[in-house]
């Protein structure tokens, strides 16, 4: 079984071969942990915007007109 270091450790060579091609310098592995949290903060990001309006959508009231 794996340990949660070296999983950490697989997605931070996963993540530099990734963006390696991308860069214009040599990534470090302090750079690659930051690009995981970083994705990792916009992708939360955009999960609260979508349940904050899904959460607007469904306490908005009926605009009363019909569809047809």
């Amino acid at each position: 079984m794996k340990t949660p270091h070296t999983l950490d450790d697989n997605l931070i060579d996963r993540t530099i071969e990734t963006w390696q091609p991308r860069a214009d310098r040599t990534l470090s592995r302090e750079d690659g942990r930051q690009i995981i949290e970083n994705v990792s903060g916009f992708f939360s990001i955009l999960a609260e915007w979508s349940q904050a309006e899904a959460q607007e959508t469904a306490s908005a009231p009926d605009s009363g007109g019909d569809a047809s």
